[in-house]
Protein backbone atom coordinates (compact mmCIF):
# COMPACT_ATOMS: atom_id res chain seq x y z
CA UNK A 1 0.00 0.00 0.00
CA UNK A 2 1.14 4.02 -0.88
CA UNK A 3 1.93 6.44 1.51
CA UNK A 4 -1.30 7.50 3.21
CA UNK A 5 -2.30 10.93 1.22
CA UNK A 6 -3.35 14.07 2.99
CA UNK A 7 -6.55 15.08 1.23
CA UNK A 8 -8.84 18.14 0.87
CA UNK A 9 -13.01 18.10 0.99
CA UNK A 10 -15.07 20.37 0.26
CA UNK A 11 -18.51 20.35 0.60
CA UNK A 12 -18.24 18.14 3.90
CA UNK A 13 -21.02 18.79 5.27
CA UNK A 14 -23.37 17.75 2.34
CA UNK A 15 -25.31 14.10 2.21
CA UNK A 16 -22.14 13.21 -0.28
CA UNK A 17 -19.56 15.03 1.77
CA UNK A 18 -20.64 14.16 4.77
CA UNK A 19 -19.79 10.35 3.98
CA UNK A 20 -16.80 10.75 2.75
CA UNK A 21 -14.90 12.33 5.53
CA UNK A 22 -16.63 9.01 8.21
CA UNK A 23 -15.03 6.72 5.55
CA UNK A 24 -11.73 8.92 5.17
CA UNK A 25 -11.34 9.39 9.28
CA UNK A 26 -11.60 5.10 9.22
CA UNK A 27 -9.08 4.78 6.04
CA UNK A 28 -5.39 3.91 7.07
CA UNK A 29 -5.15 4.89 3.51
CA UNK A 30 -5.66 8.61 4.78
CA UNK A 31 -3.48 10.89 7.09
CA UNK A 32 -4.51 14.62 7.38
CA UNK A 33 -7.40 15.45 6.32
CA UNK A 34 -8.51 18.80 5.36
CA UNK A 35 -12.18 20.72 5.57
CA UNK A 36 -13.11 23.49 3.51
CA UNK A 37 -16.23 25.44 3.88
CA UNK A 38 -17.89 28.59 5.02
CA UNK A 39 -18.55 27.42 9.09
CA UNK A 40 -16.97 25.27 11.35
CA UNK A 41 -17.82 21.98 11.25
CA UNK A 42 -19.12 19.00 13.42
CA UNK A 43 -16.61 16.84 12.55
CA UNK A 44 -13.75 16.33 15.47
CA UNK A 45 -10.84 13.68 14.60
CA UNK A 46 -7.38 13.79 14.86
CA UNK A 47 -6.89 13.65 11.32
CA UNK A 48 -9.21 17.15 10.80
CA UNK A 49 -8.00 20.40 10.18
CA UNK A 50 -10.80 22.69 9.13
CA UNK A 51 -10.11 25.90 6.78
CA UNK A 52 -12.73 28.45 6.99
CA UNK A 53 -13.21 30.38 3.83
CA UNK A 54 -15.85 32.90 2.80
CA UNK A 55 -15.92 33.37 -0.95
CA UNK A 56 -15.81 30.03 -3.11
CA UNK A 57 -13.92 32.04 -6.17
CA UNK A 58 -11.25 32.93 -3.71
CA UNK A 59 -8.61 30.18 -2.36
CA UNK A 60 -5.71 32.32 -1.37
CA UNK A 61 -6.07 30.86 2.13
CA UNK A 62 -4.98 27.58 0.83
CA UNK A 63 -1.33 29.03 0.56
CA UNK A 64 -1.19 28.57 4.50
CA UNK A 65 -1.53 24.54 4.26
CA UNK A 66 2.32 23.49 4.35
CA UNK A 67 1.71 20.23 4.05
CA UNK A 68 1.24 18.39 0.40
CA UNK A 69 -2.20 17.86 -0.82
CA UNK A 70 -2.42 14.50 -2.68
CA UNK A 71 -6.18 14.80 -3.39
CA UNK A 72 -9.23 17.26 -3.66
CA UNK A 73 -12.80 15.86 -3.76
CA UNK A 74 -15.86 18.45 -4.56
CA UNK A 75 -18.74 17.86 -3.18
CA UNK A 76 -20.62 21.06 -3.27
CA UNK A 77 -23.55 21.20 -5.52
CA UNK A 78 -27.16 23.11 -5.60
CA UNK A 79 -30.26 21.38 -7.16
CA UNK A 80 -31.20 22.72 -10.46
CA UNK A 81 -33.89 25.18 -9.89
CA UNK A 82 -33.08 25.87 -6.55
CA UNK A 83 -30.80 29.33 -7.92
CA UNK A 84 -31.35 31.26 -10.85
CA UNK A 85 -29.26 30.37 -13.52
CA UNK A 86 -26.25 32.55 -12.99
CA UNK A 87 -25.62 31.31 -9.59
CA UNK A 88 -26.14 27.87 -10.63
CA UNK A 89 -23.35 28.11 -13.34
CA UNK A 90 -21.15 29.98 -10.78
CA UNK A 91 -21.74 27.16 -8.18
CA UNK A 92 -21.54 23.96 -10.43
CA UNK A 93 -18.69 25.73 -12.97
CA UNK A 94 -16.68 27.87 -11.30
CA UNK A 95 -16.71 27.49 -7.88
CA UNK A 96 -14.32 23.96 -8.62
CA UNK A 97 -12.45 25.53 -11.42
CA UNK A 98 -11.32 28.58 -9.35
CA UNK A 99 -10.38 25.35 -6.69
CA UNK A 100 -8.86 23.28 -9.66
CA UNK A 101 -6.26 26.64 -10.05
CA UNK A 102 -5.63 27.03 -7.22
CA UNK A 103 -4.32 23.96 -6.37
CA UNK A 104 -2.58 22.99 -9.24
CA UNK A 105 -0.65 26.27 -8.53
CA UNK A 106 0.89 24.75 -5.32
CA UNK A 107 0.35 20.77 -5.73
CA UNK A 108 1.05 20.20 -9.34
CA UNK A 109 0.85 16.30 -8.47
CA UNK A 110 -2.55 16.63 -7.49
CA UNK A 111 -5.62 14.72 -8.26
CA UNK A 112 -9.15 16.11 -8.41
CA UNK A 113 -12.30 14.20 -7.69
CA UNK A 114 -15.56 16.07 -9.00
CA UNK A 115 -19.30 15.02 -7.91
CA UNK A 116 -20.63 15.22 -11.29
CA UNK A 117 -23.83 14.12 -12.70
CA UNK A 118 -25.37 11.36 -14.87
CA UNK A 119 -26.04 13.06 -18.05
CA UNK A 120 -23.04 15.42 -17.99
CA UNK A 121 -22.23 16.71 -21.47
CA UNK A 122 -18.70 17.52 -22.35
CA UNK A 123 -19.69 18.67 -25.69
CA UNK A 124 -21.46 21.49 -23.88
CA UNK A 125 -24.47 22.08 -26.35
CA UNK A 126 -27.18 20.37 -24.51
CA UNK A 127 -30.44 22.48 -23.65
CA UNK A 128 -30.51 20.69 -20.07
CA UNK A 129 -28.38 23.20 -18.08
CA UNK A 130 -27.41 20.87 -15.27
CA UNK A 131 -25.69 18.48 -18.41
CA UNK A 132 -24.47 21.54 -20.11
CA UNK A 133 -22.75 23.01 -17.12
CA UNK A 134 -21.62 19.41 -15.14
CA UNK A 135 -19.80 19.01 -18.62
CA UNK A 136 -18.50 22.54 -18.93
CA UNK A 137 -17.10 22.44 -15.19
CA UNK A 138 -15.31 18.57 -16.41
CA UNK A 139 -14.12 19.95 -19.22
CA UNK A 140 -12.48 22.54 -17.14
CA UNK A 141 -11.05 20.54 -14.47
CA UNK A 142 -9.94 18.19 -17.07
CA UNK A 143 -7.73 20.81 -18.86
CA UNK A 144 -6.38 21.81 -15.52
CA UNK A 145 -5.03 18.20 -13.85
CA UNK A 146 -5.49 15.82 -17.41
CA UNK A 147 -5.13 12.30 -16.29
CA UNK A 148 -5.05 13.47 -12.68
CA UNK A 149 -9.04 14.23 -12.98
CA UNK A 150 -11.39 12.32 -12.61
CA UNK A 151 -15.61 12.59 -12.59
CA UNK A 152 -18.75 10.64 -10.96
CA UNK A 153 -21.58 11.11 -12.32
CA UNK A 154 -24.27 9.44 -9.90
CA UNK A 155 -27.70 8.75 -10.96
CA UNK A 156 -30.29 9.26 -8.30
CA UNK A 157 -28.76 9.40 -5.11
CA UNK A 158 -30.22 7.55 -2.07
CA UNK A 159 -29.38 9.36 1.01
CA UNK A 160 -28.69 6.23 3.27
CA UNK A 161 -29.24 8.43 6.44
CA UNK A 162 -32.59 10.05 6.83
CA UNK A 163 -32.75 13.92 5.63
CA UNK A 164 -35.34 16.71 4.44
CA UNK A 165 -35.92 16.58 1.27
CA UNK A 166 -34.95 19.37 -0.78
CA UNK A 167 -38.45 19.00 -2.85
CA UNK A 168 -41.17 16.88 -3.79
CA UNK A 169 -39.44 14.91 -6.91
CA UNK A 170 -37.34 14.00 -3.94
CA UNK A 171 -39.34 12.53 -1.35
CA UNK A 172 -41.26 10.57 -4.50
CA UNK A 173 -37.49 9.29 -5.45
CA UNK A 174 -37.05 8.34 -1.74
CA UNK A 175 -40.51 6.51 -1.67
CA UNK A 176 -40.10 4.31 -4.98
CA UNK A 177 -36.15 4.07 -4.73
CA UNK A 178 -36.98 -0.16 -4.21
CA UNK A 179 -37.88 0.30 -7.71
CA UNK A 180 -35.62 2.52 -9.27
CA UNK A 181 -33.03 -0.09 -7.60
CA UNK A 182 -34.91 -3.50 -9.28
CA UNK A 183 -35.13 -1.47 -12.64
CA UNK A 184 -30.49 -1.79 -13.13
CA UNK A 185 -27.44 -0.31 -12.04
CA UNK A 186 -27.48 2.48 -14.26
CA UNK A 187 -30.21 4.76 -12.53
CA UNK A 188 -29.24 4.67 -9.12
CA UNK A 189 -27.07 4.75 -6.14
CA UNK A 190 -26.66 4.94 -2.46
CA UNK A 191 -24.66 8.15 -0.75
CA UNK A 192 -22.41 5.40 1.13
CA UNK A 193 -21.89 4.13 -2.14
CA UNK A 194 -21.12 6.90 -3.56
CA UNK A 195 -18.87 8.22 -1.30
CA UNK A 196 -17.00 4.68 -0.96
CA UNK A 197 -16.19 5.06 -5.16
CA UNK A 198 -15.09 8.59 -4.54
CA UNK A 199 -12.87 7.42 -2.32
CA UNK A 200 -11.17 4.99 -4.42
CA UNK A 201 -11.06 7.49 -7.86
CA UNK A 202 -9.19 9.16 -5.54
CA UNK A 203 -6.53 7.28 -3.24
CA UNK A 204 -6.05 4.50 -5.96
CA UNK A 205 -4.92 4.83 -9.34
CA UNK A 206 -7.16 4.83 -12.15
CA UNK A 207 -7.33 4.97 -15.95
CA UNK A 208 -10.51 6.49 -16.99
CA UNK A 209 -11.51 10.11 -16.25
CA UNK A 210 -15.30 9.72 -16.03
CA UNK A 211 -16.94 6.72 -14.03
CA UNK A 212 -20.77 6.26 -14.83
CA UNK A 213 -23.28 5.17 -12.12
CA UNK A 214 -22.61 1.08 -12.75
CA UNK A 215 -18.97 1.54 -12.47
CA UNK A 216 -18.92 3.57 -9.09
CA UNK A 217 -21.50 0.85 -7.95
CA UNK A 218 -18.33 -1.67 -8.74
CA UNK A 219 -15.74 0.37 -7.53
CA UNK A 220 -17.76 0.54 -4.06
CA UNK A 221 -17.87 -3.04 -3.95
CA UNK A 222 -14.14 -2.89 -3.63
CA UNK A 223 -14.77 -1.38 0.09
CA UNK A 224 -16.07 -4.10 2.73
CA UNK A 225 -19.42 -3.73 4.65
CA UNK A 226 -20.83 -1.19 1.81
CA UNK A 227 -24.15 -0.17 2.49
Amino acid sequence: MSAPKNILIAGSSGMVGNELVQICMESKEINKIYLLSRNPTQHKNQKIQEVVINNFLDYNILSSISDQIDVVFFCIGVYTGAVDKSLFKQITVDYPTALGKEIISHWPSSKFILLSGAGADRTEKSRVLFAKYKGLAENQLYDIFKSNFHSARPGYIYPVNKRKEPNFMYRLFRLVYPIIKYLGKNLSITSVQLAKAMFVMGVREQHQTAFENDEMIKLASTIENCK
